[in-house]
């Protein structure tokens, strides 16, 4: 292997990187709203009730009502996105065939912006140009790369999926410990799966490790703690 080729294995590069970020995006989002969320209602619950009954109906319709609706804001959020970058496309199209010079020139001139002399400018521009018009303006232009622009169905079913799986942990750690201890388990266990869920996507997506973890940390321990307060104060106000 040559030095080059050393070099550059370990780098990201622009297509791997996007297409690994949307996943990352949908399935980080959707494993913490999990967990967060139906963390939140169960403990809520469970400070206002022993029932386990009553605790596992309300986690459940939690869980199947928060996957449906992460799956329907990232099926909504990425479709108009792509239908943003899809109308940006038929317009250079448009513009590719209706005026090719004067689109040639504008390629130069953004190849000059990023550091290129005239001349070199010009040889690139002109060159791009002949192997792939549209695949030449859409990335210097615009940034955009047909081949990696984001799936909305694939976007909704990681961001559910990763949701259930999320919300899998505090319904266990609040369902199978004894009433008395269900509450502290569940605190423990949820903080414990936000900090590795945190690591997780800092390690994915090469980000530092603390204030990934950090801001997921404080953030469930808050709703937790909002929401079993909510739940004492009716369980005590309904026993009343």
């Amino acid at each position: 292997m040559n030095a080059a080729g050393s070099l550059h294995d370990d780098e990201p590069h622009a297509e791997s990187t996007a297409a690994r970020l949307n996943w990352l995006r949908a399935g980080v989002l959707g494993a913490n709203d999990g967990i967060v969320s139906i963390s939140g209602l169960v403990v809520g619950v469970a400070a206002a009730t022993t029932s386990t009954g009553a605790i596992a109906t309300a986690g459940v319709a939690g869980v199947v009502a928060g996957a449906v609706s992460m799956a329907l804001g990232e099926y909504v959020s990425v479709s108009t996105q792509r239908d943003s970058e899809n109308a940006l496309i038929a317009k250079e199209e448009a513009e590719l065939e209706e005026m090719p010079e004067e689109e040639l020139e504008e390629l130069v001139a953004l190849l000059e912006v990023k550091g290129l002399s005239a001349p070199t400018a010009r040889a690139a521009a002109t060159e791009m140009t002949q192997h792939d018009a549209l695949a030449a303006h859409l990335d210097v232009e615009l940034g955009l790369t047909p081949e990696d622009m984001a799936n909305p169905w694939a976007a909704a079913v990681a961001s559910a999926i990763a949701f259930v799986l999320g919300s899998l942990l505090p319904m266990a750690a609040i369902l199978i410990p004894p009433a008395g201890s269900r509450i502290p388990i569940a605190f423990v266990g949820v903080l414990v799966a936000l900090t590795l869920t945190g690591a997780l996507s800092a390690r994915l997506g090469a980000s530092p490790l603390r204030p990934a973890v950090v801001r997921l940390v404080v953030g469930g321990a808050l709703a937790m703690g909002f929401t079993y307060g909510i739940g004492a104060l009716l369980g005590v106000s309904v026993a009343g």
